[in-house]
């Protein structure tokens, strides 16, 4: 099996004058940049990309989406993914690092934007017919103003990203119009919750822990995980391990073994039970895949 690398924007970004973006064609990303990428990777930045024409099939954190004319995908720092793609494919795609975004002169941070919240929830739109030719001209102009030299470059290109974000962000929030309002009571606390578990997830998978740390009773955390995303704050901590521990063994840096220490878990069998349990295969089933 070859090493999982993390991919820096500089493997891409040879020529372009904005340090810290990258925006291109699909195509030639596919055949310029990727050529060499045949298996599952992960990204230090984020990642936008929208499929004009074309079929296939995208991998995200180990779960299967489609690819169609009009499909938009969005991936975290840190997420795994690889593609199977038709030969028609065409397209726009764009990258760029937090402290890019995050610039003095920008007004949101990026977790703000639901579809890079990839804990909850689903990492793509799927745009309607009339509305491709609409985000496909958003796509060209940021690659235009990206390939030229023109003055006050990069912050036009971050007013462009924003854009292309908000427009996403609407289109993602109307497709999940039909939430509750108690779901929506619940979801600042529940992105707390977030916030506590990723900075903990390695060493505390205690439900306990992380009320405490919201300063509410592990009863009614439990409440807030079952309301916004229908599992228990166990099952959520597990959740977030297992992926990590399935990222982990991708990337091949350490044995399977130091995997599950680096974890939290001293006995290697204990947590191989647990992530049969939950995968219904063992680590070593599960790697055999990517041989």
């Amino acid at each position: 099996m070859k090493n999982i690398h993390v991919l820096n924007i500089a493997q891409f970004n040879n020529n372009n004058l904005v340090s810290d973006f990258y925006v291109n064609t699909l195509q030639n990303h596919l055949v310029n940049a990727h050529a060499h990428i045949d298996r599952p990777h992960k990204h230090d930045f984020y990642v936008t990309v929208i499929f004009t024409t074309g079929t296939g099939t995208h991998e995200i954190d180990f779960e299967t989406f489609e690819v169609k004319p009009g499909s938009i995908f969005f991936l975290s720092p840190g997420q795994v993914h690889s593609w199977n793609l038709s030969d028609d494919v065409s397209g726009y795609i764009f990258f760029h690092t937090q402290t890019f975004f995050e610039q003095d002169f920008a007004r949101n941070h990026i977790q703000s934007y639901p579809f890079f919240n990839y804990n909850t929830t689903h990492p793509y739109l799927y745009l309607e017919n009339n509305k491709v030719s609409y985000f496909k001209n958003l796509f060209q102009h940021l690659l235009k103003e990206g390939v030229e030299n023109n003055l006050l470059k990069s912050e036009k290109i971050l007013i462009l990203i924003q854009l292309i974000y908000i427009e996403c962000a609407r289109k993602y929030l109307a497709d999940i119009h039909t939430e509750t309002t108690t779901k929506h009571t619940y979801l600042r606390q529940f992105k707390d919750f977030q916030h506590w578990v990723e900075m903990h997830f390695k060493q505390e998978k205690s439900a306990a822990f992380y009320a405490e740390k919201l300063n509410v009773s592990s009863k009614h955390l439990n409440r807030i995980c079952q309301n916004v995303i229908g599992k228990t704050t166990t099952d959520y901590i597990l959740s977030r391990v297992l992926l990590e521990a399935k990222r982990e063994i991708i990337y091949q840096k350490r044995s399977l073994a130091e995997i599950a220490y680096h974890l939290g878990y001293e006995d290697y069998a204990y947590f191989s039970r647990i992530f049969k349990k939950h995968f219904k295969e063992t680590p070593s089933e599960f790697i055999s895949k990517y041989r």
